[in-house]
């Protein structure tokens, strides 16, 4: 069984809530700074990838419920929540955004995973195509190599950790913002924070939606001119532990770790065909290092994209 298409409509001021509530500084989704862009081709604001992701996180939880799939998900261990999405077109305030959630694929070897294909239009074009998989294991960086820094809270924040290639961003997570964030993700936060029965659920996005932070911030430390040298997400591949996020809560800290890494040999996304070296291995991780989720992030920059387009 599958749910019809299901359509939404993201305003600027969704947008502006949306990077508020994560710190989202990129010039793409600024309704002033969109200006300053070199060739920039979408002729106002875009809506935030993750952004996206958490409407889809929504939709795909109403799915399962329709279809009676969470208990099939507790039943397994399906501790694991992977999306892997390929970015091909902006979402653009005011476009119609439909989201088509395909039928639920149950695979059993060698491993359990519960699939679906997901494709997101907006204006009736093709933007985010990929797939939201439950799983027992990590589908992405299943076997993580992070060094032993030590204490987390102990190194600078905004900068690399001493004889490391790992960046470090420290955040503090907030159920003001994750509401927020909901908000301009057109999700009801209802569904997740009800203070008059004590229920305050982290959704699965949100502390993933701080890597754009992190990664802004990275390139600031390393002076990199959004202006003229702007960069649009072509993939991201997340893994999220459910078992940790449960434990997540209001004022604690997240370190998010960011490595640059060699491109993939198939590169997917809006520039599967260019040579970028905007790739990163990112990890969100808690105060005790568990590793709450892993995100395989790649980036193309906008000139490159364009002139392929020309081709």
């Amino acid at each position: 069984m599958r749910t019809p298409h299901s359509s939404d409509t993201f305003n600027q001021i969704h947008i502006d809530v949306a990077r508020n509530a994560t710190d989202d500084f990129n010039l793409f989704h600024d309704r002033n700074r969109w200006l300053r862009i070199n060739h920039n081709p979408f002729q106002g604001p875009i809506a935030l990838g993750f952004q996206l992701e958490s409407l889809i996180e929504h939709k795909i939880f109403l799915y399962r419920q329709l279809n009676n799939e969470h208990a099939l998900i507790s039943d397994n261990n399906l501790r694991f929540s992977n999306y892997q999405f390929s970015f091909v077109n902006a979402v653009k305030p005011g476009q119609v955004v439909s989201i088509d959630i395909k039928t639920s694929q149950l695979k059993d070897e060698p491993e359990t995973i519960l699939s679906n294909r997901i494709a997101v239009k907006a204006g009736g074009v093709l933007a985010l195509l990929g797939y939201k998989k439950e799983s027992k294991f990590a589908l992405f960086l299943p076997n993580p190599v992070i060094p032993q820094f030590g204490a987390l809270n102990q190194h600078p924040d905004r900068s690399f950790i001493s004889g490391s290639n790992f960046f470090l961003k420290r955040k503090f997570i907030s159920s003001s913002n994750a509401k927020n964030f909901l908000c301009g993700s057109l999700v009801d936060q209802d569904a997740f924070f009800d203070p008059f029965k004590n229920k305050a659920v982290f959704p699965e996005i949100f502390p993933c939606s701080l890597i754009s932070s992190a990664l802004l911030e990275k390139a600031v430390i390393e002076k990199h001119d959004f202006e003229r040298n702007p960069l649009v997400y072509m993939s991201h591949k997340i893994s999220i532990d459910r078992s940790y996020l449960a434990q997540l809560k209001s004022g604690d800290a997240l370190y998010i770790l960011i490595k640059q890494i060699p491109a993939e040999s198939k590169k997917e996304g809006i520039g599967h065909a260019i040579n970028s070296p905007y790739h990163y291995e990112c990890y969100g991780l808690m105060e005790d290092k568990t590793i709450l989720y892993r995100a395989l992030i790649s980036l193309a920059p906008l000139e490159q994209i364009l002139n392929s387009l020309k081709q």
